[in-house]
């Protein structure tokens, strides 16, 4: 039979099936052996053992479209990145950070803000400015009004979506409009292992049949734990600018071959930022960012040999 894994916890993997079955599930040993680990979001055929207990195992992955490093789930089409407009105000610099994050992984993003009931027009038309002009999706909309999640729903059909964000941002009151049964799934995973409330240290694969097309088991959101702070791997104070797209356009006019696009002398690039063109709010993180970058110290890994 075949199914999708939602969640794994302790060697346990809780899998749905086409009829909407979950089933608690053990990994074969073969699968150790070939250093292969499931992830949540995952395609597998699993061994029924007790159809009356919901038990079996897996004894196939199948094949990965694709992959994420952090968080580690499988076969993701997009992210969607929710922050509140305000209450509380967004830190744009952690935005930046899982943007950066994102497109080190080659992964599409839509960013999300919610709280559109509170905010002003002004406060709306800043954040569209920062982030629409350097190539993301930017929406707006209010879960507690349910203004926007009609667009929302439409970029989701048909697709797996990462939901991301900080916490407090609205993220599972907004998983709970998209999923209206989401407790009722959590509350039978959380009967399964015994554990209280769920406060989301896990990733969760949730499957949004309201936006599956007839018969197509092809709709899915995972939820991600929410986060205060992201590590930024694999970037470099020198390769930290490839992150930022809106700089791509204006770098060959710098002055300079390498313009770092801090402190170079008749940079395109602060120009740009300077008539409005390049977003002073994205410009100043990466400022930050790149401080950061340079300061930071050299991560040494005992294991590794001098």
């Amino acid at each position: 039979m075949r199914g999708k894994i939602l969640k794994g916890i302790a060697g346990f993997y809780y899998i749905e099936t086409s009829d909407e079955k979950i089933y608690e599930c053990k990994a074969k040993g073969i699968f150790r052996k070939d250093n292969i680990k499931p992830l949540v979001g995952d395609d597998a055929i699993i061994d029924i053992i007790d159809e009356e207990k919901r038990l079996g195992n897996i004894t196939e992955i199948l094949p990965r479209k694709s992959g994420l490093l952090r968080p580690p789930v499988a076969n993701v089409d997009q992210a969607v990145i929710l922050f509140a407009i305000v209450k509380p105000n967004p830190s744009f610099n952690l935005l930046d950070r899982f943007l950066i994050m994102m497109r080190g992984q080659n992964l599409p993003v839509i960013i999300c803000f919610n709280k559109q009931d509170i905010a002003t027009k002004e406060e709306q038309e800043e954040l569209t400015k920062a982030y629409e002009n350097c190539g993301y999706k930017v929406l707006f909309i209010s879960v507690k009004e349910e203004k926007g999640l009609g667009e929302l729903k439409e970029l989701l059909r048909g697709k797996t979506t990462a939901l991301a964000g900080p916490s407090g941002v609205g993220k599972s009151s907004l998983l709970n409009k998209l999923v209206p049964d989401a407790d009722m799934q959590t509350g039978e995973l959380r009967k399964k292992i015994e554990r209280g409330k769920n406060t989301t240290r896990h990733s969760e694969l949730f499957y949004v049949k309201e936006l599956s097309d007839g018969d197509n088991f092809n709709t899915f959101v995972i939820d991600t734990p929410g986060f205060t702070s992201l590590e930024m791997r694999d970037v470099t104070k020198d390769n930290l600018m490839e992150y930022y797209p809106e700089f791509e356009e204006y770098e060959p006019s710098c002055r300079f071959g390498g313009c770092s696009h801090i402190a170079e002398p008749d940079c395109s690039v602060k120009k740009a930022v300077e008539e409005g063109k390049i977003s002073k709010v994205r410009y100043d993180n990466y400022k930050v960012l790149y401080d950061e970058l340079k300061n930071a110290r050299p991560i040494y890994n005992k294991k590794t040999k001098r």
